[in-house]
C-alpha cells in the first residue's frame, strides 16, 4: 500500500503521518507513505521523522501538474490536506487561498483520472456553511460560506463532486469541526494564548468572545480521515464533530486557568469582519455507518495540549520570532488569533 499525503508537513497532516509511521491504523502498519509539501510558513519539515524506511517527502506544488503526474503513479491512495486555511489571512488577501483551495484540488484530482489513482480522501472544513443559529448542519445542508477561504473551500469541495461525478473517481470528503492539539502552528487561537500567556503577554479575544465553536482533538479527526479512506463510499461527505461547543470566551478562561494566568491577560480587540458567530455538525452519518467516535475528553485533551506546548518552546518560539520578523518588530505576533 502506497498513500501519498498533500499537506503533510502541516498541523493535522503530519498528525495523520505520524500515526501511519508508527503502525497507529489497522491494515496500514506496512504502508509506504509520500508527503508532498511546499513547506509554506505553516508547513513544518520538523513535524515529520527526519528518516524513516517508509517515508518519502518531496517538496512541491498541489498546483504543478508536471510534478502530480509523475509523483502518483504507483500510489493506490491520496489523502488531500493541503490547503491554505487561515481566515484573518483570507480575509486581507484572498488570491492565495483560491489558487490553492480550488486551483490545487483541480490539479490534484485531474492528475488522479490521469495517473489512475484508486482511491482519495478530500479534507475540508465546517466553515464552507457559513453560521447556524441553532441547530446543526447535516451533510445535505446548502453550501453559505462567509469568508474567502470558507469559499475556497467550498469550492474544492464541488470541485471534488465534479470529479465523482464526472470522472467516476472514488472521492469522499471529509468536513470538520475546529482542531486542537500539539504541533499547531501559533496563529490559532489555542497555541496563540497559550504561547502568549508563556510569556506573559496578554491574548488578543476578537469582541466579546462570544462565538460559538465544536472543538476536536487532532487525534480523532486523522482516525476519522483513516475511517473514510478505509470505508466510505465514493460521492459521499462525512461530518467530523466532536460535540464539544464552547464560546471562544470559555476557550479563554480554560487556558487561563490552565497557564495559571488571570483574567486581566486578556485585551479585547475588534471584531473580525463576518466573523461567523456559531458553527455545529450533525455527525450521526460517519457515527452510524462508519463506528466512529471521538476518543480524547476535551478537558484531557486541552490540558494535554497546554502541557506540550509548555514542553516544547524550541518548537513554537522559533514561529514567533518569525511572525515578528514579519511584522518588522512591530506588534510582535500580538495580533488577533487567526482562524
Amino acid at each position: 500500500m502506497r498513500v501519498l499525503v498533500t499537506g503533510g508537513a502541516g498541523f493535522i497532516g503530519s498528525h495523520y503521518v505520524r500515526t501511519l509511521l508508527d503502525g497507529g491504523y489497522a491494515g496500514y502498519a506496512d504502508a509506504r507513505v509520500t508527503v508532498l509539501d511546499k513547506l509554506t510558513y505553516a508547513g513544518n519539515r520538523a513535524n515529520l521523522p527526519a528518516a524513516h524506511p517508509r517515508l518519502s517527502f518531496v517538496r512541491g506544488d498541489v498546483c504543478d501538474q508536471a510534478l502530480l503526474r509523475e509523483l502518483l503513479p504507483g500510489h493506490d491512495a491520496v489523502v488531500h490536506f493541503a490547503a491554505e486555511s487561515h481566515v484573518d489571512r483570507s480575509v486581507a488577501a484572498g488570491g492565495a487561498f483560491v489558487t490553492t483551495n480550488v486551483g490545487g484540488t483541480q490539479s490534484l484530482l485531474e492528475a488522479c483520472v490521469h495517473t489512475g489513482v484508486e482511491r482519495v480522501v478530500h479534507v475540508s472544513t465546517d466553515e464552507v456553511y457559513g453560521s447556524i443559529a441553532a441547530g446543526s448542519w447535516t451533510e445535505e445542508a446548502p453550501l453559505a460560506p462567509n469568508s474567502p477561504y470558507a469559499a475556497s473551500k467550498a469550492g474544492a469541495d464541488l470541485i471534488a463532486r465534479s470529479y465523482w461525478r464526472t470522472h467516476g473517481l472514488d472521492v469522499s470528503v471529509t468536513r470538520c469541526c475546529n482542531n486542537y492539539g500539539p504541533y499547531q502552528h501559533v496563529e490559532k487561537l489555542i497555541p496563540r494564548f497559550v504561547t502568549h500567556l508563556f510569556e506573559g503577554r496578554p491574548v488578543p479575544l476578537y469582541g466579546r468572545g462570544a462565538n460559538v465553536r465544536e472543538w476536536l482533538h487532532v487525534d480523532d479527526h486523522c482516525r476519522a480521515v483513516q475511517l473514510v479512506l478505509t470505508r466510505g463510499e465514493a460521492g459521499e461527505i462525512y461530518h467530523v464533530g466532536g460535540g464539544d461547543e464552547l464560546t471562544n470566551r470559555e476557550i479563554t478562561e480554560r487556558l487561563l486557568e490552565l497557564c495559571g494566568a488571570g483574567p486581566d491577560m486578556v485585551r479585547h480587540v475588534p471584531d473580525r469582519k463576518g466573523h461567523d458567530l456559531r458553527y455545529s455538525l450533525d455527525d450521526s452519518r460517519i457515527r452510524e455507518r462508519l463506528g466512529y467516535a471521538p476518543r480524547v475528553p476535551f478537558a484531557r485533551g486541552l490540558a494535554d495540549t497546554v502541557a506540550w506546548y509548555r514542553d516544547h518552546p524550541d518548537w513554537w518560539k522559533p514561529l514567533l520570532e518569525e511572525e515578528r520578523d514579519a511584522d518588522g518588530g512591530g506588534a510582535g505576533g500580538d495580533g488577533p488569533p487567526f482562524g
